[in-house]
């Protein structure tokens, strides 16, 4: 499907293709390894690239290395998620949100259902990512996992790691909107701070279990017997 969708942009008009790139338009596109679907297109500004592509980081590799039962949570909701779920990348939003789903889509390519892309009507959200990079999603837990490292290349590690899974819960939150949406938002958030509280302490235990004691001190304390 990948190939498909950059296929339908790729013969759009050329000057609209011209537009886009002027303006700084850009389009990455992320599948979750162990489905069909949905395939995430990340919509971002050019000087938003590096972020961005964390975000596909988050879909192709943080998802697969979650636990099962994580990932088990969501089985059905992505099962019946749209085809295309495209992300509107942004640095804030003026309300403040980390993010919404939106109830029509706006990225003007995707905007109506097309033949190429399988004539079904894709789902949208955006992310803010200053404000997600801003955000304790479980405040004791991010504090006290943070604080078990020391400055360097391991912290710079766990936080990126950390910003990936938030951005990626915060995908699955805006995702259960989208296919359950009568479904109390109470519900939503605990499945998706269940996610993140659960992923996250699977890559702190996966890192942990890489060190080696006489060469890497990147950790200020270990667990004592």
């Amino acid at each position: 499907m990948p190939e498909a969708v950059k296929a339908y942009l790729d013969s759009r008009p050329r000057w609209i293709r011209w537009r886009e790139w002027l303006v700084g338009r850009r389009y990455a596109f992320a599948a979750f390894p162990d489905r069909p679907k949905p395939l995430v297109v990340v919509a971002y500004s050019r000087r938003d690239a590096v972020k961005a592509l964390e975000m596909v980081r988050a879909v192709e590799q943080d998802w697969a290395e979650a636990p099962q039962q994580c990932r088990a949570a969501y089985e059905e909701i992505l099962e019946d998620a749209p085809k295309l779920v495209i992300i509107q990348f942004r640095r804030t939003n003026i309300c403040g949100c980390l993010g919404h789903r939106h109830v029509v889509v706006k990225e003007q390519p995707f905007a109506e259902p097309h033949d190429a892309l399988g004539g079904d009507p894709a789902g949208e959200l955006d992310i803010a990512y200053q404000r997600v990079e801003s955000w304790l999603a479980l405040p004791l837990m991010d504090f006290a996992l943070d604080a078990q490292f020391v400055a360097g290349s391991r912290l710079r590690e766990f936080q990126a790691a950390r910003l990936r899974l938030q951005f990626l819960s915060i995908l699955l939150h805006e995702i259960n909107h989208m296919v359950r949406s009568q479904e109390p938002e109470a519900s939503i958030r605990e499945r998706s701070l269940a996610f993140y509280r659960d992923a996250l302490a699977q890559y702190v235990e996966d890192a942990k279990a890489s060190l080696s004691l006489t060469i890497d001190r990147s950790f200020s304390r270990f667990e004592r017997d």
